[in-house]
């Protein structure tokens, strides 16, 4: 890299801090017998397209500006294109994290095009390569309450309100819109925490809804498991995902740099009790040890909306190289392995900037407070790895005498 470091400016340290899951899910019992697990369910909010971010029969914020441009180590650059799968065998169900700037302390269901819109197409629209995606909007608790509890101020929210709806859409999907299909389940903080319950209460005692589970991908939460066991904890039946292919399974992680490790005070990576700690999956490696990653990183630097763009100079402006794509990839840039360190689990994050190479040196623009880590790019900073893992998931899925039927896209109806 050029000598001077070129880093990424930082954030509103508060605001970003309030992507945290702070919603406590409740838990409910079992699930219903094996069969369809919701017969003749219809949700009066769900069955309207317009209460989702993203359906496979609507053209949305998941069928576009998805491109990528690659940065080499040497400076160079191409574009990437992203292509929708043609006939996905498989469905993804996405539930964002705290994003809504709503006034009051439950968001509405009108999505934001700097708010849930934004951040499903950071967290979710590039698995639409492999699969087709579902993702409804919710009254999350908003940033606006988060931040306000940050500060000693009480905004009144529902908390149970998050999950109800969550329940609602998932069920209103299983029962006219999934047909059996396999699905991998994607969430990030408030939204992997909600996800997390619905496992819990709905999947992991439910055999015929186990058996659809492809995999949930539960980003930027704390998922408990007994410490040296795969299952156990949150999830009585649900192991966490330890080999390429594995499928009914969880990949959760927490990310840190590998040279900022979690400090006492930190609220990711945690166990909740003696003799539990936080799931590690590492997407890179799921056996274990280090792997690179594949990260897709907004070109404008905004890790979050509410912050103004930036000037990044992801090469050395002498190259000439112009970005106009709405995304960035750096091969070789990112790589981690899971690692337990005073207590906690988390997934330690290597940046290999060199400063003798015309390429940016860090990212240094997603770092929070160290307690935080960088919660803000859990998801990006592995999106193309984890859009990797569910092909493979998915092949292994429909490879198992299961015959998964393909689905042909529709011609989409535009809102």
């Amino acid at each position: 890299m050029v000598a001077r470091m070129k880093r990424l400016r930082g954030r509103n340290m508060v605001l970003g801090a309030a992507l945290l899951a702070t919603v406590a899910a409740p838990r409910a019992g079992a699930a219903a017998v094996a069969g369809e697990p919701y017969p003749g369910y219809q949700s009066e909010i769900y069955a309207d397209p317009a209460h989702w971010l993203c359906r496979p029969e609507v053209d949305d914020v998941c069928d576009h500006d998805l491109d990528a441009t690659s940065v080499r180590a040497n400076g160079g650059a191409r574009v990437e294109r992203w292509r929708p799968a043609r006939n996905p065998k498989i469905d993804c169900f996405y539930v964002y994290p705290t994003i809504s700037t709503d006034e009051g302390g439950n968001a509405d269901l009108v999505p934001g095009d700097d708010q849930e819109l934004f951040v499903v197409r950071q967290q979710a629209a590039r698995l639409g390569s492999v699969c087709r995606v579902f993702a409804p909007v919710y009254r999350q608790i908003t940033l606006t309450a988060l931040t306000a509890r940050l500060g000693g101020v009480t905004i009144p929210t529902d908390d149970e309100l998050p999950y109800v709806d969550v329940v609602d859409a998932w069920k209103h999907y299983v029962a006219n819109d999934n047909h059996g299909r396999g699905v991998v389940l994607i969430g990030h903080s408030q939204g992997a925490g909600l996800l997390t319950a619905l496992v819990r209460n709905e999947i992991d005692p439910n055999p015929a809804l186990r058996d659809r589970l492809v995999s949930a991908m539960l980003l930027g939460t704390s998922v408990q498991v007994p410490v040296g066991a795969d299952v156990g904890g949150d999830f009585a039946n649900v192991p966490l995902c330890r080999r390429p292919g594995q499928t009914g399974c969880v990949i959760s992680y927490s990310s840190f740099r590998a040279t900022a490790p979690p400090p006492d005070n930190s609220y990711f990576g945690v166990s909740r009790r003696p003799g539990w700690q936080a799931a590690c999956t590492n997407p890179a490696a799921l056996g274990g040890g280090r792997g690179a990653l594949e990260a897709y990183l907004p070109t404008d630097g905004q890790s979050l909306p509410i912050s103004p763009p930036i000037d990044v100079e992801w090469v050395d402006p002498a190259l000439g190289v112009e970005i106009r794509t709405e995304f960035v990839t750096l091969p070789g840039f990112f790589a981690a392995e899971c690692a337990v360190e005073n207590g906690f689990s988390y997934l330690a994050i290597h940046v290999n900037g060199d400063p003798s190479d015309p390429r940016i040196d860090d990212t240094s623009g997603a770092d929070l407070t160290p307690e935080w880590g960088l919660h803000l790019i859990d998801a990006n900073v592995a999106m193309g790895t984890l859009v990797d893992v569910a092909a493979s998931q998915a092949r292994s899925f429909c490879g198992r005498q299961r015959r998964c039927a393909t689905t042909t896209l529709p011609v989409r109806s535009s809102r």
